[in-house]
């Protein structure tokens, strides 16, 4: 495996490089990836950022977005660029199966695959990993590559230090988390510094609802909300119907687990969507709940201690009635 020191030497000269996160982008995925796509891309390399999937629309303001290419807008030039790419970036994911379609193309492909992530149990990446699972953010993880790793703290600009900013508070919930460290302020007010306004990015991902989405939001508290006293849990389950009635495009669910979690003594928090192809499962906790170990055991996922997800091709009912079936193995915690 390489070391960051000859991983930098190796980027001394121009490449041609991919970059690429996971499924569905978030905040980080996308705030980790431009922030270092800019960063390469000052360095004279020739740069391709391919995302597996669309995002969320409170993320189309980023800098740089235009330069994101969807992989399955035009899969016979992605997998070129893929076949042709010299290094390829993976962001925010621990596995090949979290890229879906591109995760083949990418295991076939012969350049150089540099991990960067913080999430558990990696695998499948053994030309370069930075890794931290304390992390609590990829792009947290893109500053100290860069600034340590790459030894180049001098080149952050304004755009890099917003789209970094961007993947922090996202992934930190707006610094509330336990995963906020000093370390995480210190890096916050560096980029602010370089640039970040602050204020102006809380504005664009925090303040930007559609009127639809706050009338699924208000609908899903009213009649979705289950609360499970004995174990300290709430749920929220979203239907195909509930989807349809109130047009929710990628984004819409995002943080509604955690309106659950914010009620008074709840412990352990779950969203359970009903799309297309699959039910989805977010887990969100309080204390050492392991949403991780659960949806690992349960629900084919994995994740964080306290943020984590997975999956079922059971139908929903039978995922709500799974999820409450696992409850009475954790109450000691759920209750202590």
């Amino acid at each position: 495996m390489l070391k960051s020191e000859e991983l930098k030497e190796l980027l001394a000269e121009p490449k041609r490089i991919v970059i690429t996160t996971h499924y569905k982008p978030d905040g980080d995925a996308l705030g980790s990836s431009l922030g270092l796509y800019f960063w390469l891309t000052t360095k004279g390399h020739h740069v391709n950022l391919i995302v597996p999937s669309d995002f969320p629309a409170f993320l189309d303001w980023l800098p740089g977005l235009e330069n994101v290419q969807i992989y399955t807008q035009d899969i016979d030039l992605h997998n070129q660029q893929i076949d042709a790419a010299e290094f390829i970036f993976c962001l925010d994911f621990n596995g090949l199966a979290r890229i879906h379609e591109m995760g083949e193309p990418i295991r076939q492909a012969k350049g150089i695959k540099c991990m960067i992530d913080h999430h558990l149990d990696p695998e499948g990446f053994e030309d370069y990993a930075f890794w931290d699972p304390s992390a609590a953010a990829t792009a947290q993880l893109i500053y100290r590559f860069l600034v340590h790793e790459m030894q180049d703290p001098d080149h952050i600009s304004a755009d890099m230090a917003t789209c970094l900013y961007t993947g922090i508070m996202t992934d930190t919930g707006s610094f509330r988390f336990r995963s906020t460290t000093a370390e995480i302020h210190r890096i916050i007010a560096s980029l602010i510094d370089c640039g970040a306004q602050n204020w102006a990015i809380h504005e664009e991902i925090y303040n930007s609802s559609s009127e639809s989405r706050l009338k699924f939001l208000g609908f899903c508290l009213l009649n979705r909300l289950e609360v499970i006293h004995e174990y300290n849990t709430a749920i929220i389950h979203v239907t195909k119907a509930d989807l349809t009635q109130f047009e929710v495009i990628t984004g819409d669910t995002e943080g509604l687990v955690n309106y659950a979690l914010s009620i008074k003594g709840i412990r352990l928090a779950a969203l359970i969507i009903d799309r297309n192809e699959q039910i989805k499962l977010s887990l969100r906790s309080i204390g050492e709940v392991p949403c991780n170990e659960i949806c690992k055991l349960y629900f084919n996922g994995g994740g964080h201690l306290n943020a984590s997800g997975g999956n079922s091709k059971e139908s929903l009912e039978a995922v709500i009635a799974k999820f409450k079936s696992v409850l009475p193995n954790y109450k000691e915690i759920l209750t202590k």
